[in-house]
């Protein structure tokens, strides 16, 4: 690429978002030059139609959808590296990433992770009781996840991964905005495997080079 070409790859979400992150993070493990241009979801700007972030712009393309977005970028880019050659092992993977998306994302965002993101950025009062009745399912959901990385790895010990997948891209904002928390920062130094996975995926260059600013 020539000097000051444009990037390869345009992100138009919110800059806190966990999946314009999970997106940045997919650019950099496929050593992608990326922008990402702050997009509200309820912007006029924003061009999805169900009004989510982000959206992506990639050879041409308009991209919606992080997983479609993840996929195409690890296939087109970087020759499928952060998925399983083997079709088990890939399934594995994949059943990781709907974890993540269909469960574990909303009961963090909209249990714990929200209240304090309105509370702190935007000077609402902190929303306790949303907060304490999500608390138990948290607890669980991170017990959980505690348990499958005890048992075999889950997620990070795939046959044929190289040992970060598209599974970690998706699960490691996710859990990392728990941790960011006050509820979740106890929770999860409570969880010797989670804490150890988030440990080293922090040491990868693609997260380091993604933090937000709320982790300074």
């Amino acid at each position: 690429m020539t000097k000051n070409a444009p990037p390869q790859v345009r992100i138009f979400g919110t800059v806190i978002s966990t999946y314009t992150r999970i997106v940045q993070i997919t650019c950099e493990e496929a050593g992608l030059s990326h922008e990402t241009i702050a997009t509200p979801a309820n912007s006029p700007h924003n061009r999805h139609p169900f009004g989510k972030v982000p959206v992506v712009e990639v050879d041409g393309l308009e991209l919606i959808e992080s997983v479609a977005i993840a996929h195409y970028l690890d296939n087109a880019y970087n020759g499928g590296a952060r998925q399983p050659a083997d079709p088990a092992a890939r399934a594995v993977m994949d059943k990781w990433i709907a974890i993540a998306n269909n469960y574990l994302f909303p009961l963090f965002e909209n249990g714990l992770v929200m209240p304090w993101i309105m509370h702190r950025v935007a000077g609402f009062p902190l929303e306790r009781e949303t907060i304490e009745r999500a608390l138990p399912s948290i607890s669980r959901a991170l017990g959980f996840l505690e348990a499958e990385l005890s048992q075999d790895g889950a997620w990070t010990g795939l046959k044929g991964s190289g040992g970060f997948t598209l599974a970690d891209v998706f699960l490691y904002p996710i859990v990392r905005s728990v941790q960011l928390t006050p509820q979740g920062e106890v929770g999860i130094a409570q969880c010797d495997m989670l804490s150890g996975w988030l440990d080293s995926c922090e040491k990868r260059a693609s997260i380091a080079a993604t933090v937000w600013e709320s982790e300074a």
